[in-house]
């Protein structure tokens, strides 16, 4: 079997050496399964990547965080965040840098690049299915992230293993531990959430309720058909606690304004539960709505990048994912099937 090793980049530094403890803890050894990089910026912005070790015949795991927007260079004098182009452009560095000598490559991306780009409508790129084929072109051997949007975009990369886990049990053990939730109602803020919300009612053994975005489909606001109004459809609410789950948390608008048409319902405890948390605004309005009483808690993964001020909210729980992220790397390596670590109702 080819030995393991782990190639991780800038923006998911911390993650790594998380998952380079959990692994050495679970196969009994002090062994290193990280590789030495450097990723280099010039001062034009241009990039390159170097890789300080023999990677002859391993078996290569490359993980990065494409929304890591705490990471900056400079450029032309000015002081530049990364954007997911770039950490994306950095992944495909690597595995140039590889040139071609790994026996296996294994790109995790927890949160998948392009993942709200993955269908076309009218004129428009298809920029997530572009990139898997992109990867697939440098020999990528398999491709493991998280939650995708829309894992139909497998589709793309047919010949290649494309491994969408999802973090729902390991999320769900930190809530009941919390919370000790009682008299529970799941909340689907979408129909497209609507799979999640299920899985998640079949392992609290409850009802499932849900919400349907009526859009005004005659104009479009940063991309998108606005809310004009959500119709619940399910059972009462009365009393009830509330869990309004979801893949990713952007503005964070819509999960607010559906717990406060819950608590309009007279809704007991609300707790909101996310995979990812970009908060592309800010987080002042959540902040807001905690301090009207409008939710208890938002749970959320550390699968993508969360500044530090952020995770010092009272009403936010970080769940960490290092230890699943480094038993699905184990199994993957073993050759075993990793299916067990995966959610495959949605």
């Amino acid at each position: 079997m080819p030995e393991l090793k782990i190639i991780v980049l800038d923006n998911m530094k911390d993650m790594g050496t998380k998952i380079n403890k959990h692994l050495q803890k679970a196969n009994k050894t002090k062994k290193n399964y990280l590789i030495n990089i450097e990723t280099v910026r010039f001062n034009n912005g241009e990039g390159k990547a170097i890789i300080k070790e023999d990677c002859k015949d391993k078996d290569i795991f490359i993980l990065s965080d494409v929304g890591n927007y705490g990471i900056s260079y400079e450029m032309h004098g000015m002081k530049v965040p990364m954007s997911p182009d770039e950490h994306f452009q950095d992944i495909k560095r690597i595995i140039s840098a590889l040139s071609g000598a790994a026996k296996k490559i294994t790109v995790i991306m927890p949160f998948l690049y392009q993942s709200r780009q993955d269908k076309r409508g009218n004129r428009e790129s298809l920029d997530c299915a572009l990139a898997l084929q992109e990867l697939e072109a440098l020999h990528v051997g398999r491709i493991v992230t998280f939650d995708a949007h829309e894992p139909k975009v497998s589709n793309a990369i047919p010949n290649t293993p494309f491994e969408n886990f999802f973090p729902t049990e390991f999320i769900l053990d930190n809530i009941v531990e919390d919370e000790h939730p009682k008299n529970v109602l799941v909340i689907s803020p979408d129909i497209g959430a609507m799979g999640r919300a299920r899985y998640y009612s079949e392992m609290l053994h409850c009802d499932v309720g849900l919400f349907y975005k009526r859009r005004d489909l005659s104009r479009t606001v940063k991309g998108k058909n606005p809310i004009v109004e959500h119709v619940y459809l399910g059972t009462d609410v009365v009393d009830k606690t509330c869990l309004v789950v979801d893949d990713m948390i952007a503005s964070g608008g819509s999960m607010i304004e559906v717990g406060e048409r819950l608590k309009e319902g007279g809704a007991g405890k609300i707790y909101f539960v996310a995979t990812f948390g970009l908060f592309t605004e800010g987080i002042d309005v959540f902040e807001e709505a905690f301090q009207k009483g409008l939710f208890e808690k938002l749970y959320i993964t550390d699968l993508t990048y969360m500044p530090e001020e952020f995770k010092k909210k009272k009403w936010l729980k970080v769940v960490d994912s290092s230890k699943r992220i480094s038993e699905i790397i184990d199994t993957l390596h073993d050759g075993r099937e990793a299916g067990v670590f995966s959610m495959d109702t949605v």
